[in-house]
């Protein structure tokens, strides 16, 4: 392979959250980080080299995103995902996040209704509350197999005409789904048949593993093409996050022009040199380097799970479909949650998310970020099988 993705970067002082912060939200600095969903594996060349070279112009004044910004999301949409948007389609957020926030202020009113499905990404229950919206949750519902899958049946019977708008997320953070089309559609004809805008998080759009396919919801008909706002980056698939540059695309032309005023009033729209530099870098070049990192993924996916089913029996993996991050069952350890957080973090050393923090059905759950070396998983496996095998 070209890439090595097996090269250890020590992060500690760089102000990476996962490292740097780890007293604030663990109360200790000696732990194994493997919480934030960011890579610990290197930014890709050609898009340093893009940064570099825009570097080489020495004023960094107020600058504005050219075609080739569109068109670099455009070309790799189609290529990668089937799906041809319009660039009348497009604009521009400072994070998947923000954007559903400019999103719900821009279309939803103090005291509308907003569903979720938890256990799922936690600033999607702050970004509902902290804008003085409704929080409604439609659990997601296990099956046999341990996996998950929308609660179509409940989602309808909580809809009301207090209820405007839903988050989804599209692979679904924590539980590794990758909805299907079927799945899709059945969810879409639900937001059209009730006036349901769709906030789609589909930011882990690239991370998915055969025989699973991704697809943007608002590809499957107009009529949901019409409800769906989708929000996406390259900053999760190339390891960019720090560079603040997403892109929103709102095939409802009423939609968008709301979504503009609110971006424009909250003076948000203008973005920064790099982001957009990396951001036409990574969509134009990345496709070998992403292709490589699938493999190397995915191997460690199935060395997490082999070594838990082997050694530590009582840790049940829920083996994602996407994303790099793993849903790690504790339940059958028999301990109560709190027990096990503090044996995760005094006896074994790790940082992992705690699952409570995704909804009230992850307790016994943790997240675990496989995207790191080998030698890292490791490690951690190690200490994990020390206190729990």
């Amino acid at each position: 392979m070209k890439y090595n993705f097996d090269i250890p970067i020590q992060r500690k002082g760089t102000g990476s959250i996962k490292y740097d912060k780890l007293a604030h939200f663990f109360g200790k600095t000696d732990l194994q980080p493997l919480w934030v969903a960011d890579m610990d594996f290197a930014t890709p060349d050609f898009i340093l080299d893009a940064i570099g070279q825009r570097l080489q112009h020495p004023i960094l004044g107020y600058t504005m995103r050219k075609q080739g910004f569109n068109q670099s999301f455009m070309r790799w949409y189609k290529q990668r995902h089937g799906w041809q948007v319009q660039e009348d389609w497009l604009d521009f957020s400072p994070g998947v996040v923000g954007a559903l926030a400019l999103a719900i202020l821009a279309l939803t009113d103090a005291g509308d209704k907003i569903i979720i499905q938890p256990p799922v990404y936690h600033p999607f229950f702050e970004v509902v509350k902290g804008n003085n919206r409704v929080l409604v949750e439609n659990p997601l519902k296990k099956n046999e197999n341990g996996s998950y899958e929308m609660d179509f049946e409940h989602l309808e019977s909580i809809i009301d005409h207090h209820t405007k708008m839903m988050i989804i997320a599209n692979p679904h953070n924590p539980v590794g789904r990758v909805w299907t089309k079927e799945e899709l559609q059945t969810l879409g004809d639900i937001a059209v048949k009730h006036n349901l805008i769709i906030l789609s998080d589909d930011i882990h759009m690239d991370f998915i593993y055969p025989p699973h396919q991704y697809t943007p919801l608002a590809s499957l008909s107009d009529a949901i093409a019409k409800q769906t706002i989708t929000i996406t980056s390259p900053s999760k698939t190339f390891n960019i996050a720090g560079l603040s540059t997403s892109i929103v695309v709102i095939p409802n032309a009423e939609m968008m022009q709301k979504y503009q005023k609110k971006l424009f009033d909250m003076h948000l729209f203008l973005g920064n040199i790099f982001g957009t530099v990396a951001f036409e870098s990574a969509y134009n070049q990345g496709a070998e380097w992403l292709d490589q990192l699938l493999v190397y993924l995915q191997s460690n996916i199935d060395f997490v799970c082999d070594y838990l089913q082997q050694n530590i029996p009582d840790i049940k993996p829920v083996k994602p479909e996407g994303t790099f991050l793993m849903w790690l069952n504790f339940s059958a350890t028999g301990l109560l949650h709190q027990e096990i957080k503090r044996k995760l973090i005094e006896e074994a050393g790790l940082a992992l998310n705690d699952g409570l923090s995704f909804g009230d059905n992850g307790q016994y759950y943790f997240r675990m970020n496989i995207a790191t070396t080998r030698a890292n998983i490791e490690e951690a496996l190690k200490k994990l099988q020390g206190v729990f095998g």
